[in-house]
This record gives structure tokens, sequence and C-alpha cells, in this order.
């Protein structure tokens, strides 16, 4: 049966709530003004998926490839934490492709990978074009392997949807049946990488595409772009450090003044306020001032303004951190998801839905940006601004109501489930399913 998922993309709606809301402007006490609207982000609507991007069809990736060239780079990543690529042969719903680039994918995520993993539970990044120009397809290059410490990555699949439709850039996300050199299948998420071509499809104008690496954090580290090597990746466009240093320099060297009247000129203001309640109502810890840094900037060479992009929520509705073994299983023992470490997640008052009206913001401790141990920045002195923490408390309101109290999200892990079970049978038990779900189903009813 073919399901459809109810992923009705609102960005465009976004962005023209973000010029009308909240009357554009308030006070604070020394009489300067607060911009509660300026730049807004140039986003578009975003059609669900089709081809290797329809959500409700179980796809099959299967991967060849030189057993010693894998060893050799997982040898690599170990001793000097490089991902390099090499070259496969990848079949996707049938279609073969040559020459396909293939290289480790994220941080944390590999913090338990060994020299005799399983090359069918790592994190990939798979590259259509790495090595064959123009080699795509349904209009992408590249393609996320995901890792989960749950067996089915429901938790990761429906935040993307409700990310989605929270009027956020997101991703578009599948269920495979994955494979390597002929061996067992495993059943793993895959998700569109912020490259060109997902940048294209959600924005309306040029821009560049910064990525927060997980080591790095967002101090202003003066003019020269050599010094934010492994601190910040440009992803998209041609190379030029310069506006995400001037923006970095504002953020950290402005007085609060010069920033609650600057920032809205710099930043949409409205979207990240909306985004950071987001991540508190799916019980995300990881995200923009989590221990991974998970998170992108993007610029917008039309408005000069940046927005925050969301990315990485493989630890969505409460899950526990997935580095202890690397791949698309169970990271704990005997199947049993991992509790997770104490201290890193607070205790949510009983009857209270994470990030819900009333909460406040998980205190990062020593697992702050970038395992530093401090508070992003922004997010620091963003929410500061009473102005701006109403509107984070606003959003958190919005998004209750828009996306559970309203039953959307149940519908989509309803979708999400019947795929499961109904497609995926020989890679999960149908009570495994259950069980995964109705952990989510716990913080959406909470």
């Amino acid at each position: 049966m073919n399901h459809s998922h109810p992923r009705s993309r609102r960005l465009v709606a976004l962005a023209t709530m973000a010029v009308l809301a909240l009357g554009g402007c308030a006070s604070i006490p020394n009489g300067s003004a607060v911009a509660t609207t300026g730049v807004t982000s140039a986003t578009q609507t975003v059609a669900d998926g089709t081809g290797v991007w329809d959500a409700a069809t179980v796809h099959d990736i299967s991967i060849d490839v030189d057993e010693s060239a894998v060893a050799t780079m997982i040898a690599t990543y170990l001793e000097t934490d490089e991902k390099e690529w090499i070259e496969a042969t990848v079949t996707i719903d049938g279609e073969t492709y040559d020459s396909v680039g293939l290289r480790l994918k994220g941080n944390s995520s590999l913090r338990g990978v060994s020299a005799d993993a399983d090359a069918a539970d790592l994190p990939w990044l798979i590259r259509l074009d790495t090595f064959v120009d123009g080699q795509q397809l349904d209009g992408s290059s590249e393609l996320v392997v995901r890792s989960n410490t749950s067996e089915t990555a429901l938790n990761e699949a429906v935040a993307l949807d409700l990310l989605a439709e929270a009027g956020l850039a997101s991703e578009h996300a599948v269920a495979t049946s994955f494979s390597v050199n002929g061996g067992d299948a495993r059943l793993r998420l895959v998700v569109q990488n912020l490259d060109e071509d997902w940048e294209e499809e959600n924005f309306m104008t040029d821009g560049i595409l910064y990525k927060a690496e997980a080591g790095g954090d967002w101090t202003y580290r003066g003019d020269d772009p050599e010094a934010y090597t492994d601190v910040f990746d440009q992803e998209t466009g041609d190379d030029d450090l310069t506006p995400l240093i001037d923006f970095l320099e504002f953020v950290n060297t402005s007085s609060d003044e010069q920033l609650a009247a600057g920032l809205p000129e710099r930043l949409d203001v409205q979207a990240f306020a909306r985004y950071l309640a987001f991540e508190e109502v799916i019980d995300n810890f990881d995200d923009i001032d989590g221990p991974g840094n998970n998170s992108y900037l993007r610029y917008d060479a039309t408005t000069g303004g940046f927005t925050v992009v969301a990315w990485d929520h493989n630890l969505a509705f409460g899950a526990g951190p997935a580095g202890g073994a690397p791949g698309g299983g169970t990271a704990g023992a005997d199947g049993e998801r991992p509790a997770p470490p104490e201290g890193e997640r607070p205790a949510m008052p009983e009857g209270e839905r994470p990030g819900a009206p009333g909460g406040e913001r998980p205190d990062r401790g020593e697992g702050g940006t970038g395992g530093t141990g401090e508070a992003n920045v922004l997010v620091e002195r963003f929410t500061a601004v009473e102005e701006w923490a109403d509107l984070v408390e606003q959003a958190r309101t919005d998004l209750v109501e828009e996306l559970y109290d309203s039953g959307y999200a149940e519908e989509v892990l309803d979708q999400w489930v019947s795929v499961l079970t109904e497609q995926a049978g020989g890679l999960v038990d149908a009570a495994t399913v259950e069980e995964e779900a109705d952990a989510i189903r716990a913080v959406i009813a909470a």
C-alpha cells in the first residue's frame, strides 16, 4: 500500500509571518528599540519527495566497495580524523551508478568506530558526482546514510517532517534496505545532504551555506579566514568566509544595545526563535548549543541576512546519545536503547512537555557547544533579550498547538509506522516498530 505523508511545507508562509508578526519592534528599559522583525529567509515551498525521496516507499540501496579500501579509510580516520573519499558502485532501487564517492559522515556518531566495524552499520555520505561530473538521481547527488540509537530511526524521520510543517527548512528522508558487498541488509534512514541541490530546492535567492563543525564554537577569531579552519566549513557558493566572520564579530563584540538594535538586520529573528522553540518541543538537546554543535548558517546574498538551519535529529524525542556504536542499530547492550549519561539531559517536571511554555532551555553543562562546556553565544545573547525570549515562548505555544494538539504529529508517526510494518518486515519486527513509536507518542502526549 502506498501512503502519502502529510508533509505540507509552509516555508513561504513563515517568511510572510516574519514580516507581519508582533508589530515589528518593542522597547527595552533604556529606551532603545528592540526589533522583533527584520531580514527574512527567502525560503520557498518544497513539495513532497518523489523518486528516491518518496517517503511512502522503503527504498533499496546496495553498495559494492573494495573491503581493503574501507579498512584503509577507517584506519586513516582513526589516526587523523580525516574522512577520505573512496570509490564504490552503488545500486539504488535497481539503478546502478559506477565510480560513486563514499566517505564516513558524522562526528559523535563515529565515536565508537573501530577497525573491525561492519560497513553496513556505519554512517555514510554517498556522493554520486564525486568522480563522475553531473551524475545525480532525482535532482540529488548526495545522500546521507544516518546513524541512530534506535532500530527504526522513527524519531528522526518524524522530527524532519515536523520541522518542515513548522515552516523551517528541512530535508527529505526515506527508509531504506541498506547493504554492503552482499551482506545482510539493515534498515537505515537516508536523508538529503545540505548541498547545492538542497539549497536550490529550499531557497529562492543565491547564498552561502556554512556548517558549524562539532569541535568548534561561535567565537570571533579575527578577520583571518584561516583562523576558522575546523570551526566552520563552507558547503555552498564561492569561497568566502567574510559574511560569516562579520556576523560572528557582531554577535561576539557588540554591546547589548547594539545587539538589540542591529541583530534583526543580520539574522531572521522570527525563524531563529521558532527554531529554538522547535528543538525544545521535540525534546532534542543536540542542537545548536548541544554537544554536537549541530547547525548550519545560511547567508542570503540578496538581503545580507543569515538564517540558522537545523541539522541532525537522531536524538529527537528523548533518544539517547549515539556515540556508543555507529550504525542504524541500537547502541546499547542486549538491544536496549542506552540511557542518557547522567547529567546530560535534564529531568522534566512531571506532566510538562519538553520545551513547553514555562520550560527553560536545558543547561548544557559540560556538554556545551563543541564539547567546550560553553553555551552558544548567539543563543545566549538572543535569549537574554526579553522581547526575543518572548518570541521563543510564543513559538513554543504555537508549535505545541500546531504540531501536537492538532493531531498532526500523531498522523505523521502513524504514516511512518505503516510504511515500516507493511514494507520492512524483513528488516525490523512490528513489535519493535510499535515500541519505538510509543516512545515518541509519550513525548507528543506529555
